[in-house]
This record gives C-alpha cells, structure tokens and sequence, in this order.
C-alpha cells in the first residue's frame, strides 16, 4: 500500500512539475515575441523618416520607396509569427534596396541625418537580430518539453503544440542587386 501511495505521489509531482513548466515556458516564449515586436515596432517608426531623407536625393527612385511602404505596411498588419517572419524578411529585403541606392548619391551618404537613421537602423537590426535569436531559443525549449516523454503526455491534454520559429527567409541572406 505504501509503495502505490509513494507511486501516486511521485506521479502527481511529476505532472504539476511539467504542467508548471509548460505555462513558464509559453510565457517565456510570449515574452520573446513581443520583445520581438518591440524592435520591429523601433525600425518601422524610423523608416518615415529613412524614407523621405532619401527621397530628397533620389525622388526617381519611386520603385524602391514603394516596395519600402508596402512592407512596412504588411509588417504593421501580419498577425502571426509566420506573417511577422514573412513582413519583416520583405521589409529587410527594401530596406537593402534603400541603402544601396545611397551608395549611389555620395552627398545622401554624407547627409547627417541620413547617417543618424543609419545607424539607428543598423542598432535596430542588430537587437531583432538578438530578439530572434532568444525568441527561437525560447521556442526551442517549449517545443522541445511538449515534444519529448513525459512532457507530452501533459501538454496535449492541456491543448499545447509546438510552436513555429521566428525565420528568415532565403532572399534575406542574399545581397542585393540594384539597378541604376
């Protein structure tokens, strides 16, 4: 009797210590997501002003500013993590587009305050850069709990599915080819 009593007790331990870590681990990654979008939120406020500094010497490159406006927009309506992945690979994608067109208009590289949103720019990609990378390590350990034995066997009751990643997409890692 002893022995199916200690049994019981271990098993109901074992299940609140995964159930517990399963809410901890879905908050962790809720958190990672929305520091996530706390960067997005950065870049997207300073490509206004990107935009029209560029403009003021390359008004001709009417393509490019497009492709930006459209971005930003997509990025400031998608939803899901897939939607954010997906905007803000395209939003990068026009963004490179923009500062290659600078190389071309040495007085644009020269202007202050396009080398101040420049370089907001740059300290903004590096903390989504950062921001993603925690949120996918995040992922990671929550996707790898509701994967794996025991933990499985508690977070599908409880609804729990692995949850996607935060990618980039392949025409990101690419350098791109502008036209003058």
């Amino acid at each position: 009797m002893e022995i199916l009593l200690i049994l019981v007790l271990l098993l109901v331990a074992l299940f609140v210590f995964y159930y517990n870590r399963i809410i901890t681990l879905e908050n962790r990654v809720n958190n990672a997501l929305s520091q996530v979008d706390v960067q997005l939120k950065r870049r997207n406020d300073l490509i206004p002003n990107l935009v029209n500094t560029v403009k003021g010497y390359a008004a001709h490159e009417t393509g490019v500013f497009d492709r930006v406006t459209q971005a930003r927009e997509r990025m400031l309506s998608a939803g899901s993590i897939e939607e954010k992945s997906a905007a803000s690979n395209q939003l990068t994608q026009a963004l490179r587009s923009v500062f290659a067109i600078a190389e071309a208009y040495p007085a644009l590289k020269a202007d202050a305050n396009f080398r101040e949103l420049q370089g907001q720019l740059e300290e903004t990609e590096n903390k989504i850069a950062y921001s993603r990378q925690f949120f996918n390590d995040t992922v990671l350990d929550f996707n790898n709990t509701v994967t794996t034995i025991p933990g499985v066997f508690i977070a599908q009751p409880m609804g729990k599915r692995p949850k996607p990643f935060f990618e980039t997409d392949e025409a990101t890692r690419q350098v791109p080819n502008v036209n003058f």
